[in-house]
This record gives C-alpha cells, structure tokens and sequence, in this order.
C-alpha cells in the first residue's frame, strides 16, 4: 500500500519536474526515483522526531510531494533548501523553495485553492533546456538516418542472400562466405532496429498515470530489452567476424593458405558465428553482476565496455593490415600485367580498394583511436553521424558490390531471366 502511494507521488513529481519534454529520460527517472525516496524517508523521521513548538499558532510540518517543511511559525515565511534528487540539483543547490505561513497558523493558499509555493529558483535553466532540446533533436535526426540505412540494407540483403542461394552455378566457397556475411549484416540490421523498439517501448513512453511508473520501473519490464541489447551485441560482433573471415579468405586466394584444408568451411563458420560468444558471454556476466541496471544500454564503468569495443578494434587493425598487403599484392600484378600503360592499371587499382574497403569494414579504422571517453563535442557529434552513417548503409553497398554489380551473378540472372521469357511464351504461345 505504501508503494502504490509512492508511486502516486512520484507520478505527480514526474509531471512537475519533467513537463517541459514529451517523454522521460530512463536513466533521470531511475535515478530521480530512487532519491526522491530517499528525500521522503529522511522526512517522515523529521516529522516524527521532532519536537512541536511550545507555544503560539505555527502551520503544521508537512511533505508535499515536492519539499519537507518543518513547523513554522504563524504570520512568517519558511525558505527550503532545493531538494536534493532534482536532476539538475547541482545548479540551483544555493536556491531555496519558499512557502507562507498564515495568521491562522495554516499554509497560504494561492487563487486556485493550491497551497502557495514558490520554486522559481529550484527550476532548471531555460539555456539548459534548449542546449538538451536541441541535442534530443540531433539525436532523432541521427536515429532516422541510421533506420533508413538499415532498412535499405535489410531489403538489399535479403534479395542478395536469396539469389545467391537460389541459383546452383552460383554455388561455391567464395559465394558460402559472402553469404553469410550477408546474412550476418541482415541480423544486425534486424537486431538494431528491434533493440530501439525495445527501449523505446521501456523508457519511451509518455507517463499517464501511477501504473506506466511502476510499469517502466520494474525488473521485468526490463528482461525484454535487456535480451534485445544482447542479441544486438552478438550480431555486431558476428557482422565484424565475417568481415574478418573475408579477409582471411582473400588473404589465402592471394597471398599464403589459411584454412585451406578439408575443414575449412567449419572453420569459417566458428571463427564467423562461434568468436562472438567468446566476448559476449563475459560482458552479459559482467553485466548481470556489476551493471544489472535499466536495458544494459548505459556503459557506467567503461571497462565493461571493453570486452565488447577490444575484438571488434582487434579485428579492424588486422583487416586493415590485410587490405594494405593485398593491395600491394594486386598493384604488383596489375602493373606486371599492364598492356595499355599506367593510367589503366591505376584506375583498376583504385576500383579494387575500393571495392574492397567495405568487404573488409576498413572505414572502422577512421575513428579507432578517437573512444568515446576521449571524443567531445563536434568531434564526437561527427563520429556519431559518420559510424551511424556507414554501419547502417555498409549492407546496401556490399549486397551492391558483391551480388547485383558482380558479372558472374547477372550473366546468371540474365541466363534464368531468359529461360523464364521462354518457358512463359511457350506456355502462353503454345509454341
């Protein structure tokens, strides 16, 4: 019973302190939650323990919802300090919030018949708001641009993964493993967009009434996007582990044998969709363990964050160690082979890099030592656009490259197309 009234409260609080955005912050009303139950608890022992005024008319000591009051003297006015779980508490911790005590020994009353109460100097700086609006507006801006990239992708990979599946001469190793780092980009794509539906449905909805508070408070409200941050996490590192797996690949064609054994589809495989759960394991128990909070989507200790940021970093140094080592090798062969003179050569030079950047995932490279514990301001606002950008329009340019713009796979679609054309004038021509 006393929790259903604190979550009244709250409600109440809620609607007070965070009027003035469509939705609430997940992490702000955890946290605002948690202290204002604590400001209430060390209230009600003040109004218990302390002992009444000896004598005169004095306005009853009182918790409003918003500030403690003590008892205080009739016909005079009470200062309080800010409370103390306001989310911008250390900005306004010098003001005060203000109530009057009338003649009659009863709290004022303002022209709507609510107790008066000035809190003009505990409200959060209007600059401050804008400066937070402004950035919650670049933040959809980047949230729209990167569904977009994933969406296109998705339906880009989709139809690359089923016409390399669906057409037999098609069938081979180099084709296996572009399939499956398709299939690997078609699960990111679909992990990312289902984990923003997750938190969304968690923390984004707008606060009605008492229940939507202990609703998106509760642990197992949390479970859903919590599997969905997981999953996400899995296929990110899987999506790097192909990539991974075409350099190898193409290291071996080119350069020295790398799983080139009976075995080596198998391998391929475990390095592929086994290596992930290598580092995803560790994470999600360093997580129940130290960071069980809201949807594992804040990164309070850094470190944490590492087990996941370490393998896909690793990975993207040795790709690109690879890339510039095949880049060599295929610049040597070009210009060993040249017939036509230099400027030939060196614009198919610059057609296979970059071709080949985005097999290999080399643009990760770009923004690899600039964290996210070092980068600030513009900085990290234009690393934020430029990995949103490339990640989510990386499958759209690989299902392009690698399917629909490679020869082998339209001199196949034209060959089934023409046999179709056939088969349907036959049918209908009776020919």
């Amino acid at each position: 019973m006393n929790r259903t009234r604190d979550i009244m409260a709250l409600t109440c609080l809620i609607f007070l302190i965070l009027s003035k955005f469509e939705m609430a912050s997940g992490k702000v009303l955890e946290e605002t939650y948690q202290k204002w139950v604590q400001y209430k608890e060390d209230c009600v022992k003040m109004i218990l323990n302390d002992p009444l005024p000896q004598v005169g008319f004095f306005c009853n000591r009182t918790f409003d919802k918003y500030a403690c009051w003590p008892d205080t003297p009739a016909f005079s006015e009470v200062n309080i300090s800010c409370p103390f779980y306001l989310p911008w508490y250390d900005k306004v911790s010098q003001g005060v919030v203000r109530r009057r005590c009338g003649s009659d020994g009863h709290w004022e009353r303002d022209d709507s018949g609510q107790v008066w109460r000035d809190m003009s100097q505990c409200e959060e700086e209007k600059e401050v708001t804008s400066q937070e609006l402004w950035f919650k507006q670049l933040m959809v801006s980047f949230r729209m641009l990167y569904t977009v990239g994933y969406s296109l992708s998705l339906f880009m990979l989709i139809t690359a993964l089923i016409v390399l599946l669906s057409f037999r001469k098609l069938h081979c190793f180099r084709n296996y493993i572009h399939a499956n780092l398709f299939l690997s980009f078609i699960l990111r794509a679909v992990s990312v967009i289902v984990k923003d539906t997750m938190l969304e449905r968690h923390w984004g909805r707008e606060i009605m009434k008492q229940t939507d508070v202990r609703e998106i408070l509760s642990h197992q409200a949390a479970i859903g996007c919590r599997i969905a941050q997981l999953m996400m996490q899995y296929c990110v590192l899987a999506n790097q582990s192909w990539f991974f797996g075409e350099a190898i690949y193409l290291y071996s064609v080119l350069i020295a044998s790398v799983f080139m054994d009976n075995n080596k589809y198998l391998r391929y495989i475990l390095l592929g969709w086994g290596t992930p759960l290598l580092f995803v394991v560790p994470w999600v128990v360093m997580k129940l363990l130290k960071e069980n909070k809201e949807c594992w989507a804040l990164n309070e200790n850094m470190g944490y964050w590492w087990i996941i940021r370490f393998p896909i970093l690793l990975a993207s140094l040795i790709n690109f160690l690879i890339f510039m080592k095949i880049l060599k090798v295929i610049f040597s062969k070009l210009r060993a082979s040249n017939q036509t003179g230099y400027p030939d050569y060196k614009l198919r030079l610059a057609k296979a890099t970059l071709t080949l950047i985005p097999l290999f995932g080399i643009h990760e490279i770009i923004f690899i030592f600039a964290t996210d514990e070092q980068t600030t301001g513009v900085l990290r606002y234009t690393k934020v656009f430029f990995t949103l950008f490339l990640n989510s329009f990386q499958g759209f340019l690989v299902a392009v490259l690698y399917c629909y713009a490679n020869k082998e796979v339209r001199t196949e679609l034209r060959r089934k197309l023409g046999n179709w054309r056939i088969k349907a004038e036959t049918v209908c021509c009776g020919k």
